[in-house]
């Protein structure tokens, strides 16, 4: 089944821009920014992106533009007969649903502190009770589950009427309020007592506090979260290139998309960064980073009350925004595969995404003791290792190799296919940088990211993930060199 069509160019652009900005931009960028160095870290990110995150995107919208279908079938359509292709949908299928089963949690947080500060319930409050209260609802497993399955239902319901009557209508609402607002606060977090060193800190490189942290894992963060950004690798953007026209050459949306989702984060970082040296706390603080911080900046500023509601509303909007372009992608699985109607595979995929949800929600409450990654790790931790620093990689890994290898898709077809269209071209002259110098890049940071994670636990542990991240590598690989060459007649 064909997908339907976006009703606009800038339809597209906000909702694949909804995708990419997302918790990874306004949750995680500013922890990892505060744990990595500041402006260290963010140098080796930007450098990501262009060189790597760009080409990528752009060759994800390229496969789904020119098979006209998402990852369930988009192999299938292109691939010569004989080959392995198709396997690697598993990489985008299991990578969207294990992406779900964390980021359902963490978008339910969102909506949750909205709901607080609605309420006024950090109107003039203590750091330590924003602190405390944090630490409840984490421990509270009724709580957790409640807004967790809250936003997963407003979620498929908006998936229920279509990609152009639900999904871009409300994205376009969502994003524009989202970036206005970003824009507003990031301006007065920038003028706050003691804001200075926190800019200091967000913009000037500190090359000593990444020697002290590795080098080797400052990169491999800034290659994972360049991935998780922009959300390629599990096929969450060929889904959209699948509804593009043809009016458009793919380089320059790529490019107009990476710009937006990374003015999102860094407004995300001018927002917490500074805000937390002007409160005194540490910007390295992890994942409660903006439970804690933004609570206590709303706090102290006249009308807090309203303008930390609005803030937790809209971020609830950029973890809402990647809720349901993902949720579409896991739609079009049960359609093109099972041969589904979009009403039956909402219900029947939201019913299951609800239950594998729970792992991570129990996580931090009832399965606390499990520490699958080290001590003091949750099951958010696991799934998040697995999304961002495997299957995003990997599955990037399979798009570059399909496009320019001879028994994949081809580079000459790939080229018609993204230059097709007004708008920027895609060089010719890149096919081995992407074909080889890319591919050798994420596989070599691949393998030290892990060597850097487990190196240091007992060998057992490191020997079955060593193990563990060959056995995927090699996946991927076999699945690349696998069949012959003869291209099926078009």
């Amino acid at each position: 089944m064909k997908r339907e069509k976006f009703g606009s160019r800038l339809g597209f652009i906000l909702v694949s821009a909804g995708c990419a900005i997302g918790i990874g931009n306004v949750w995680k960028f500013p922890y990892l920014c505060g744990e990595m160095g500041g402006a260290a870290f963010i140098l080796i990110y930007l450098i990501f992106l262009v060189i790597m995150g760009i080409p990528v995107l752009t060759s994800e919208f390229a496969i789904g533009r020119g098979s006209g279908y998402g990852v369930a079938k988009a192999y299938e359509e292109l691939a010569p007969e004989g080959t392995k292709w198709h396997y690697t949908k598993w990489i985008g299928i299991l990578g969207s649903y294990l992406l779900m089963m964390f980021y359902t949690t963490v978008g339910g947080w969102m909506l949750y502190y909205c709901w607080r500060s609605m309420k006024g319930e950090f109107v003039g409050v203590s750091s330590e009770y924003v602190q405390n209260g944090f630490g409840e609802m984490l421990g509270s497993p009724g709580t957790m589950a409640f807004w967790t399955i809250l936003i997963t239902v407003l979620g498929f319901a908006i998936c229920w009427f279509g990609i152009r009557n639900g999904v871009e209508r409300v994205t376009k609402v969502m994003m524009t309020a989202l970036l206005l607002i970003m824009v507003v606060l990031a301006v007065h977090s920038f003028f706050l007592d003691g804001a200075e060193k926190g800019i200091r800190f967000y913009l000037v490189p500190d090359f000593k506090k990444m020697m002290d942290i590795g080098i080797g894992n400052v990169i491999f963060s800034a290659m994972s979260q360049a991935f998780f950004t922009l959300s390629i690798g599990i096929a969450a953007m060929m889904i959209f290139g699948s509804y593009m026209s043809k009016d458009r050459s793919l380089t320059g949306e790529a490019v107009n998309i990476t710009i937006l989702d990374t003015f999102v984060a860094l407004m995300a970082g001018f927002i917490i960064i500074p805000s937390c040296f002007a409160y005194n706390i540490q910007p390295d603080a992890g994942p409660s980073l903006i439970f804690i911080t933004i609570p206590n900046l709303f706090a102290q500023m006249p009308g807090g009350r309203w303008w930390g509601a609005l803030f937790f509303l809209f971020l609830t909007f950029a973890a809402f925004s990647t809720l349901v372009a993902v949720f579409e992608n896991i739609i079009s699985f049960d359609m093109d595969m099972l041969n589904w109607s979009r009403r039956k595979s909402v219900i029947m995929s939201m019913v299951l995404i609800i239950i594998l949800s729970l792992p991570c929600v129990f996580g931090f409450n009832l399965l606390s003791g499990f520490q699958p990654v080290g001590p003091g790790s949750t099951v958010l931790d696991f799934e998040d290792f697995i999304v961002s620093n495997n299957l995003l990689p990997l599955g990037s890994l399979g798009y570059l190799l399909f496009i320019t290898r001879k028994n994949g898709w081809g580079w000459e077809k790939f080229l018609a296919e993204v230059n097709t269209g007004y708008g920027m071209k895609f060089p010719a002259v890149l096919k081995g940088y992407v074909g080889y110098g890319i591919p050798l890049i994420i596989i070599v940071i691949y393998l030290k990211g892990y060597y850097d994670k487990f190196s240091t636990m007992d060998t057992t542990v490191f020997v079955v993930w060593m193990t563990v991240a060959i056995l995927l590598l090699g996946f991927v690989l076999c699945c690349a060199l696998a069949g012959g060459k003869k291209k099926k007649e078009s």
